[in-house]
């Protein structure tokens, strides 16, 4: 009978349906982490053979960023060890956890205690730089030139008061200096972090004692493997993971791993920034916003090492004098709010696409909605409500014309019927019947057209917004960043697209109409992978024109 062959395909699918959720939790307990080379100790690289520099920075001035490299003599030194706690400086602020060379002064490695790993209770802090035995994602800066610290006999040792601090409860921020006697000049490297910002300000303070003027350069570079801590496990798009800068001729200029291997790019630049960007997170250098600033992205070598960084112009400083060279440095989440305020078009590493200029006010909507509610599940719905509002009047339109063709199918089938061995035939009759009825049977597909781009825009606004990383909505949602553990938007989404599907004409083509009634199953399969707080826009999105279609047609069907 047909009902029993109905519970039989429907049995089935259940079963299939749960051996592949069971498959799916199988991969992700077996599957390897990625971060687990993040919890290595910190290399300490012996002291006479930290940094090489590249025959071009040799000369008394340049434009060029020194190629500083470790070699492969590497040794690794517990944190605990004497030699550790004489080389390494830690900083623990409320947002940065910075652990400082005191060769060079470079940072090598920042964990976030405000972004963990996961959700698990006593998760550790998300790390973002950190040189270790199999992973190189580290900040230097320096200066070169005829009065250089940083030379080709090697890094500068700078000495230090203590090697830890911590932000106190009544403190606003933390200064930390590294002093170097270098001849006749006093050369101090100052640290500044300060309260609830991943800004670190890092300033060289010289005292020139001598007869003559001091002359330098100051640099700042990051230099990475091609390491890719993405720990995302939907299928959504891979966010973009490269290098990226501002130049007069483009405000976003992207280079990944591949473009720097071809190749170095150098440019110049007023004020400007240098970014290394990653999903949800970026580390970039942002020097003198007055000065002229030279800029260059390359491979090092054969190794699988990039460097991307800047060098400002000369600073003179005259005997007996003091002087200063200053940059920024940024490390953490893509806070769009705080990257537009650093620097003109660093908040563009939230990377929208091109249609950046959509996204950004529906991420200004999406901001208002969480301020009031306080959860993110509840802004992205009323964020929905708020853009179906907004294009109700093309979507009444595109919904008029369907619930038409839908009312004219019986005359459309009987045309179908007359004319169907005779296809020119048929298609004049019915191009004649949809004159004398006046609509078009593409009136339906231009409105939603024209609404696509901000779907698309608010696609990629919930896929790069950091503040949906570890955001709970309601009960099982625990994670909108994630995948549904239990699959139950990925199925509503299917039901409610398929009950649309029955509200709307269906296609005369019969392989089409095949086509068509798969499309949910389809969606709901692939929406199994995509982050938790995608599907609950397509979702509320679906139930909203559910209830629009259903409507419309019934006002079209009653007049």
């Amino acid at each position: 009978m047909d009902w029993q062959r109905s519970a039989l395909i429907a049995a089935i699918v259940v079963v299939f349906g749960l051996l592949f959720i069971r498959w799916n939790e199988f991969q992700e307990a077996h599957a390897p982490l990625i971060t687990e080379t993040r919890n290595e100790s910190v290399l300490i690289p012996p002291l006479s053979e930290e940094g090489v520099l590249a025959p071009e920075v040799q000369s008394n001035d340049t434009s060029d960023i020194p190629e500083l490299v470790q070699r492969a003599e590497e040794v690794k030194v517990k944190s605990n060890s004497r030699v550790a706690d004489a080389r390494l400086v830690t900083v623990s602020s409320d947002v940065l956890e910075v652990t400082i060379d005191t060769l060079g002064g470079d940072i090598v490695r920042v964990a976030l205690p405000q972004h963990l790993v996961s959700q698990e209770p006593g998760a550790d802090p998300f790390v973002m730089l950190n040189r270790t035995q199999s992973q190189t994602y580290i900040a230097q800066s320096g200066l070169i030139g005829r009065n250089g610290t940083d030379t080709a006999a090697g890094r500068p040792r700078f000495s230090v008061a203590k090697t830890h601090y911590e932000l106190q409860e009544n403190d606003t921020q933390i200064v930390v200096d590294l002093l170097l006697e270098q001849g006749d000049a006093t050369i101090t490297k100052r640290f500044t972090f300060k309260r609830d910002d991943y800004l670190v300000d890092v300033v060289y303070l010289v005292e020139n004692h001598s007869s003559e003027i001091w002359r330098a350069h100051l640099f700042g570079q990051i230099q990475r493997d091609s390491h890719n801590p993405n720990i995302n496990n939907t299928m959504a798009p891979n966010a973009y993971l490269g290098a990226a800068l501002t130049t007069d001729e483009d405000k976003y200029k992207k280079f990944d791993f591949s473009d720097m291997g071809e190749g170095a790019f150098k440019t110049e630049k007023v004020g400007g920034w240098v970014a290394m960007v990653q999903h949800y997170f970026i580390s970039a250098w942002i020097p003198n916003q007055s000065a002229n600033n030279n800029y260059q992205l390359r491979k090092l070598g054969s190794k699988n090492l990039y460097t991307m960084g800047f060098t400002s112009a000369a600073v003179d400083i005259a005997p007996g004098d003091s002087g200063e060279l200053r940059a920024g440095f940024y490390v953490g989440p893509k806070d769009q709010y705080r990257l537009e305020e650093i620097s003109p078009y660093l908040d563009l590493t939230i990377d929208y696409g091109w249609l950046w200029w959509i996204a950004k006010p529906l991420f200004y909507g999406l901001t208002m909605f969480h301020s009031l509610v306080g959860n993110w599940g509840w802004s992205i719905i009323f964020l929905t409500f708020v853009v179906k509002l907004l294009f109700f009047p093309l979507s009444a339109a595109s919904y008029r014309s369907m619930a038409r063709m839908r009312k004219l199918q019986p005359e459309m089938a009987r045309l179908k019927e007359l004319y169907g061995d005779d296809r020119q035939k048929m298609s004049q009759e019915m191009m004649a019947f949809y004159k004398k009825e006046k609509v078009n049977p593409m009136g339906g597909c231009l409105p939603m057209l024209i609404q696509m781009p901000v779907f698309i825009a608010l696609y990629w606004v919930l896929n790069e917004s950091v503040e949906l990383r570890h955001a709970p909505f309601i009960f099982w949602l625990t994670d909108l960043s994630q995948k549904d553990p239990y699959y139950v938007l990925p199925i509503l989404n299917g039901i409610s697209m398929y009950v649309l599907q029955t509200l709307q004409p269906a296609p005369p083509d019969p392989m089409q109409a095949k086509v068509m009634r798969f499309m949910p199953v389809a969606f709901s399969f692939f929406f199994m992978f995509f982050p938790a707080g995608l599907v609950l826009y397509w979702t509320v999105n679906s139930i909203l024109s559910i209830a629009q279609q259903w409507t419309i047609t019934r006002k079209i069907i009653n007049e």
